[in-house]
């Protein structure tokens, strides 16, 4: 990508992407929300923020769901700005960041419908930014190829889900390949295509697929352990790129238990620094009843960091993958902190993520 030319498409949006980051909520202002005593104080120390007009007309008591939702609302009207004041290519790689949501939308409804719940419930609980425009027929596709041919055939998804056509019923482990394999799909596609728009996009989001990739071998390997899926299943299941490709995946691709991934993890070292003091046990997101991080903790810890990097360089469409992941990471430290409020666990409530 040329610098000379980059601002005549992209250069407003840079800059409207680099204002959304700095109303990232920040320390003093965290250390605000957690010494509120009720969601009523929390609202009200929001309305300092981005979310004040999402929450304002929002009744008392607010419920911590409520609250997800309208900090959601405020991710995705920024997002949807963006995507409506894009040319190519930026557009394009905005499409490709919202392809996630759909497998994610794409997975929930198969599920529920696996389970008969109620399909209009199923598409509240879809992300905004994984709609398209089949997606509700989902709902009575009853096999594989009945899913592909009905209704994700004309969708953005359609060459991802060519690979998952061998699996035949839609049945509970099925489905986690279903969503793994897409994943895989999407993350090799997704690095491929920024890796043709050229410096210094190509090696910025390099780096944050990169670790995405790892992230997923490793969460793929320990939510193997106790299934039927069998080792040479669940090696297919990697995406064929990463810091851990080829030789650390095919070492995870034989390990049978938690100590056995952390002592492959540590070979590498800016996990090994990321593991130091992690409980392999803790798998809730702000660690156990002992205060141990846990391992997801530490990912997104990590992101954050990776993310927060990418700023530091300009001329590059990483910041809008970057600042994405850095906004969704605030929300689940507000609905940490919520939970911890109406649950009265104040004890555990500085257990989040700070971004800056």
């Amino acid at each position: 990508m040329n610098e000379i030319y980059f601002n005549i498409d992209a250069g407003y949006l840079e800059g409207i992407v680099r204002g959304y980051r700095d109303g990232l909520i920040t320390a003093p202002q965290y250390m605000n929300l957690t010494q509120c005593e009720t969601m009523d104080d929390l609202k009200l120390q929001l309305a300092t923020t981005d979310y004040a007009s999402f929450l304002q007309n929002e009744p008392s008591p607010l419920a911590t769901s409520t609250l997800s939702a309208r900090c959601t609302e405020a991710l995705v009207a920024e997002f949807q700005y963006m995507q409506q004041n894009a040319a190519e290519p930026i557009s394009k790689f905005l499409d490709y960041i919202t392809y996630g949501y759909m497998i994610d939308n794409v997975i929930l409804l198969i599920t529920g419908t696996l389970h008969e719940r109620d399909t209009h419930d199923l598409l509240e609980k879809c992300h905004p930014l994984g709609f398209f425009d089949t997606m509700p027929a989902l709902c009575v596709a009853t096999t594989v190829q009945d899913l592909y041919s009905t209704v994700l055939v004309d969708s953005p998804l359609a060459g991802y889900f060519r690979e998952c056509l061998s699996a035949e019923d839609l049945n509970e482990l099925n489905i986690e390949i279903i969503r793994n394999t897409l994943y895989k799909a999407y993350l090799e596609d997704f690095y491929s295509y920024c890796q043709s728009l050229g410096e210094p996009t190509a090696s910025v989001m390099a780096e944050l697929l990169r670790f995405e990739a790892d992230r997923r071998t490793v969460n793929i390997t320990i939510n193997s352990f106790g299934t039927e899926l069998s080792k040479d299943d669940r090696a297919k299941l990697y995406p064929r790129l990463g810091n851990m490709y080829p030789e650390a995946q095919t070492k995870l691709a034989r390990v049978d238990d938690m100590d056995q991934v952390k002592s492959i993890l540590e070979q590498y070292s800016e996990y090994k620094i990321m593991l130091a003091g992690v409980s392999m046990n803790a798998s809730s997101s702000g660690g156990n009843s002992s205060g141990d991080l846990s391992l997801e903790d530490r990912f997104f810890a990590k992101e954050v960091q990776l993310n927060k990097e990418s700023f530091e360089q300009q001329f590059h469409f990483g910041v809008f993958y970057s600042w994405l992941r850095l906004k969704e990471q605030e929300i689940r430290n507000i609905v940490w902190i919520a939970e911890c409020i109406s649950q009265q666990q104040k004890d555990k409530i500085n257990n989040y993520t700070a971004i800056y």
